[in-house]
Parts: structure tokens; sequence; C-alpha cells
């Protein structure tokens, strides 16, 4: 029985969902283990090492031959952005903030993309768009100012965390604007950013002179994250959105991912999920898809 087109997008996609959704309980345990630099270190190298795989699979090898100096300077500085600024930024906030609270506060992304895009793509901003963005905010304030935020249960919110979380997701916006005036080929394209990223992922351990082997535990979860984040993750969306038929049919899919990351995150850290979580979740998820859907 061949699979049409459509059901291999949603194949792809869903099997994108499972890895993303596990990510959030990877970062958090393996943050117990190894420092949020040498994590990024070793999990870079295995996106490098997964990514150039799979253009040796694809026999893409040869697009890296003919690239122009504008294209390599173009990925140094998306390296630059991700992995290497958004993941030290997002490590962090995951270091310091509950699984829970800062896989959430991640996800408003979208909606720094609707403000970034107004400065930079001088895109125009409709009522309704503001409303849409001011619904997601309502969210981010609802799981910010949660008393008991921090380890030491102080009462008062963990806002250097919060505040990582939220810039993580400016730096993911501001890589997705730059990244969508690059023609390239996706996978090879990814793979030279993520070489620039590893790059410098390797100088900010040179500089802090933090080269110690971390336990196999931390090295286990920087290798899972290299692989089912960072590398082969991206390539099945890249492959879903292909196969799909509208864009539309795969990417609203991706909003299952945050609730589904609760619910492992429950069973495999122990945390409890909190109805403040869960409520400021659906206010921004919920300003997010009116966002699009007053886009489309």
């Amino acid at each position: 029985m061949i699979m049409s087109p459509q059901k291999k997008a949603y194949l792809f996609a869903f099997a994108a969902i499972a890895c993303w959704s596990t990510i959030g309980s990877a970062f958090k345990l393996s943050l117990q283990y190894i420092d949020p630099q040498r994590l990024l270190f070793v999990s870079s190298l295995v996106a490098c090492l997964v990514l150039f795989s799979i253009l040796l699979v694809q026999r893409n090898l040869h697009l890296l031959r003919h690239l122009t100096l504008r294209q390599v300077l173009l990925s140094a500085f998306l390296g630059l952005l991700n992995p290497f600024l958004y993941y030290s930024v997002l490590l962090k906030a995951y270091d310091l903030l509950q699984a829970q609270e800062a896989g959430t506060l991640n996800y408003v992304w979208p909606l720094v993309l609707v403000v970034l895009s107004i400065p930079m793509l001088r895109q125009k901003i409709s009522f309704g768009s503001i409303l849409a963005i001011l619904i997601s905010f309502l969210g981010i304030i609802i799981i910010s100012i949660r008393p008991g935020s921090l380890p030491q249960h102080t009462g008062t919110a963990h806002y250097p965390g919060v505040l990582l979380a939220i810039g993580s997701a400016f730096l993911w916006a501001l890589y997705w604007i730059f990244n969508l005036r690059d023609q390239r080929e996706p996978v090879s394209k990814l793979f030279l950013n993520f070489c620039f990223g590893f790059l410098y992922s390797l100088l900010s351990i040179a500089i802090s002179g933090r080269f110690q082997l971390p336990g196999w535990q931390g090295l286990t979860g920087g290798v899972y994250i290299g692989m089912f984040e960072m590398g082969i993750t991206f390539v099945l969306w890249i492959f879903a959105l292909n196969y799909s038929s509208t864009t539309a049919k795969v990417s609203n899919l991706i909003y299952l991912s945050p609730f589904i990351s609760l619910i492992i995150i429950h069973f495999t850290i122990g945390e409890t999920i909190l109805i403040s979580t869960v409520f400021g979740l659906i206010l921004i998820i919920s300003g997010i898809i009116m966002q699009q859907y007053l886009k489309r």
C-alpha cells in the first residue's frame, strides 16, 4: 500500500512532535549532571554529526562545495543566533526554573515574531493582532508571578529565569526572520549553521577553561539533545512541511507539543503541574492561534 504525501506529512510531523515533547525533560535531567555551557558543546557537536550523516545519505554533500563567501558569513551569523546564543540562554533558563515554566515561556516566540516583524519586515499590525499579543502576554504574567517559583520557595517569581526564557524566544524569532531570507537547501544550511554554533561553543569552553569530560549521565543527555532536539527532529519537520499539501495542515499540530511535554515532565521529573502553568499555556497558545487565524 502506497502512502499518500499528506499521510507522510502527518507521520513526519507526529514523529517530530514526539521528539520535541521530550526535550523539556531531557534539558532538566541533563542539567543535574552537566552545566549549560558543556551541555551545549556536546549537543551541538552531536547535531553536526547527525546533520552531516543526513547530507551523506541524501548525497547532498556537494552543496557544501559551492558556497559563496556571503553564504558562509550568513551561516556564521545564523549559527551565532542558533544554536549558540539561543540554547545558551534557554539552557540557563531551564537551569533556574522548573521545566514546565521554562518550556512554556519559550513558546511565546511566534508572538515575538509578530512584534519583531513590524520594524524588521515593515509589516502592519491590526487591532486583532494586538489583542492576540495581549492574551498571550497575560499567560506569561500568570506563569511568571506564580508564588514559589524560586527553588527556595520564597514566594516571589524567579525573574532572572523568566527573563532568560522569554529572551530565548526573542533569539529564536530573530533567527527565524533572518533564516527566511536564506534560500539554500534546508539541511545543508542547517548543518553549516550548527558547525559555526559548535565552533562558538568550543571557543566559549576554551575561554572558561571547562574542558572537563562530563559524567556518563550528562554525556548521554547531550547526545540525546543533539540528536532529537537539534538534529533529526528539524529534518523530520522539514519533511513534514515539504510533503504536506498546505503548511497549515501540519503547522498547527506543533501546539500539541507543550501539552504533551507537561505530561512527560510530570512523570519523568516528578514536577507537580500547576494550574497556573496550564492556564497560562492555554492563553499563550490561544493568542498565537488567534494571530495565525487573523493572518490567514
